[in-house]
C-alpha cells in the first residue's frame, strides 16, 4: 500500500485518471472497476478530456460498475449506472456492450449476483479497480461489519449511509435502504487498487484505513493487504495521518 498526498482535489483527480490513461494506452484491452458519488468525478473530467483532446481509445476497455441501488433501473436519475453513464462513459468511444453493471431491479438477486461474478472472471478479472471512501471506512457499499472475504451481494446500507444519500433524493422516503455491490474480496481480486479521498469529512477514515488495525468495522483497512494499492488524498484528508507520506507514487518517479 503506497499513500500519496497531494496539495487539493484537482491534483489527486489527474493523478489517478493518468495512472488509468496509462494502463489504457500500454495495455490495450483494460479492465476498470467503476465507482459512483461526488469523489471520482475530478478523475473522469480529466479522463474524457484526455480521450477529447489527446485521443485517449476506449474502444478496448472494458467496465465493470462497482455497485447499484436496489428499486433503481439504469434510467433512474440516482442509480448508479445512471451516475457514471452521464459522468463518464457516454463521453468516450466504449462500446455499449463492453459496459457492465448491477441491476438494481433484478428479479433474483442471489442469482443475479453470482453472475455479476462470474461476468468479471469471464472478462479477465478486474486491472484497476477505482474507490471511494465512506466517512464511515465503507468501500464500494460494504458497509462496516461486512466480510472481508465476500463476493457481490445484496447488502443493507448504514444508517450514516442513507443519511449521507438524502440529499440527492427529494424526501427521505426515496433514498435507498438496499444495495448490490461488489464485495471486498471481488474488490480485492483486482490487480490494483486506486482509493481517492478529498476533504476534512474523510480525514478519520483514512487516518483508520492507513494507520489503523486492518478490521471489518472499518472496511477499507483491508487494502493494507493488497500487493498494488495507491492512496490518493488531499492536505484535507491527509491531515490527521502522523507519519510523513510522499507527494508522488514510486510508480510515475523518473517518468
Amino acid at each position: 500500500m503506497e499513500v500519496v498526498v497531494k496539495k487539493d482535489y484537482d491534483e489527486i483527480s489527474k493523478l489517478a485518471a493518468k495512472i488509468i490513461a496509462d494502463a489504457i494506452r500500454s495495455r490495450g484491452k483494460t479492465v476498470l472497476g467503476l465507482p459512483s458519488g461526488s469523489t471520482p468525478v475530478g478523475t473522469y473530467k480529466e479522463l474524457i478530456r484526455l480521450h477529447k483532446e489527446e485521443g485517449l481509445d476506449w474502444s478496448k476497455v472494458i467496465t465493470f460498475n462497482l455497485d447499484e441501488y436496489v428499486g433503481l433501473g439504469p434510467n433512474h436519475d440516482q442509480s448508479c449506472y445512471f451516475f457514471l453513464w452521464e459522468n463518464l462513459l457516454k463521453h468516450v468511444n466504449i462500446r455499449k456492450e463492453s459496459i457492465h453493471a448491477p441491476n438494481g431491479t433484478a428479479k433474483d438477486v442471489v442469482a443475479h449476483c453470482k453472475c455479476y461474478e462470474d461476468e468479471i472472471a469471464g472478462a479477465g478479472g478486474i486491472h484497476i479497480q477505482l474507490l471511494g471512501i465512506g466517512s464511515n471506512g465503507h468501500i464500494a457499499l460494504n458497509e462496516p461489519g461486512s466480510s472481508l472475504g465476500s463476493r457481490t451481494r445484496f447488502k443493507t446500507l448504514a444508517r450514516e449511509t442513507i443519511k449521507d444519500n438524502a440529499r440527492f433524493f427529494k424526501t427521505t422516503e426515496e433514498v435507498p435502504k438496499y444495495a448490490i455491490t461488489m464485495g471486498i474480496g471481488t474488490i480485492m481480486d483486482a490487480r490494483e487498487l486506486i482509493l481517492l479521498a478529498n476533504k476534512e469529512t474523510k480525514a478519520d477514515a483514512i487516518l483508520k484505513t492507513v494507520e489503523g488495525p486492518i478490521t471489518a468495522m472499518v472496511p477499507a483497512t483491508i487494502v493494507q493487504m493488497h500487493p498494488k494499492a495507491t492512496i490518493l488524498v488531499d492536505r484535507l484528508a491527509a491531515s490527521k495521518l502522523t507519519r510523513e507520506y510522499p507527494a508522488e507514487p514510486t510508480v510515475l518517479k523518473g517518468k
